[in-house]
């Protein structure tokens, strides 16, 4: 065999193998998104003679609230902003002042430069504090309580409104009782979850609002969150490519033994002209 037989034979293997190995180590380095917890249904259909099932996450529902400014304010106000949510009550002096000032530095690292002292970027996270106790809870005492904990109102609203209405969107739509650590009473929720809601108001996380290590994990998974609309199809792209590594590989090496042989042979038939 021929040295640019040789090298063109190497090359037709080296270069499908190098690029498998490449993909094959993308992937396994790829980044994991925050998983959806809440399964509405799973909905199975055929898709171009294939079967295919597509799951439909719940989609928390609309609820209507009172700020600590007095503003009449909606969950679905924040279309388009990634959620973090956490129940507490003013009077607390367990959990929430440790919670509330947990919730203060995550808001600090999402305003611009990480200063405090600077705009707050309203257009990422929108920071929610919901009152398990509104009937003591009213707009003043929760604006008295912002003032003295520090909470910026630019992104983060301290709420209170009907009670039947707060628990039966803390039980039904975030369903705390089945992803706290703690036990739950149905008479008074109190938890120290931080809830991650993304833009399409799916749940994607429950963290412990006291340890500073879920806490961290939450601010990574913001940040993927807010990935995620513009790399959705991409990555899809990207994982049908990885998926199908193995067939280049196989083409790879048939495209070599085919070469491999046709090129033995010719240069056998070149041997028995020159003899």
């Amino acid at each position: 065999m021929s040295k640019k037989s040789i090298f063109g034979l190497l090359i037709a293997l080296v270069i499908p193998v190098a690029c498998y190995l490449w993909l094959k180590s993308a992937s396994d380095t790829a980044v994991i998104m925050p998983r959806h917890y809440l399964l509405d249904t799973v909905i199975e259909q055929v898709v171009n003679g294939k079967q295919k099932t597509d799951s439909i996450w719940h989609k928390t529902k609309n609820i209507e609230l009172v700020n600590q400014l007095g503003d009449t304010v909606h969950l679905y106000d924040q279309q388009g902003k990634i959620i973090i949510l956490d129940l507490f009550f003013t009077s607390c002096g367990s959990i929430c002042p440790k919670l509330t000032n947990n919730m203060s530095k995550l808001q600090q690292s999402f305003t611009r430069g990480g200063d405090i002292r600077k705009k707050v970027d309203t257009s990422i996270v929108q920071f929610m504090s919901i009152s398990v106790d509104p009937n003591r809870d009213s707009v003043p005492v929760l604006r008295a309580y912002a003032n003295k904990t520090g909470v910026i109102a630019d992104n983060w609203w301290l709420l209170t409104g009907n009670r039947d209405s707060i628990y039966k969107f803390a039980f039904e739509e975030l369903k705390v009782d089945q992803f706290s650590q703690e036990p739950i009473s149905p008479d008074f929720v109190h938890t120290s979850r931080f809830i991650l809601i993304d833009k399409k108001m799916q749940i994607r996380g429950y963290y412990n609002g006291l340890d500073s290590a879920s806490l961290l994990k939450l601010a990574k998974d913001v940040g993927y969150l807010m990935l995620e609309k513009d790399n959705t199809k991409k990555n899809k792209i990207f994982q049908d490519i990885i998926d199908l590594s193995w067939l280049w590989l196989v083409i790879a090496l048939l495209v070599s033994s085919f070469v491999y042989y046709f090129n033995t042979k010719f240069n056998k038939k070149q041997s028995i002209n020159k003899k």
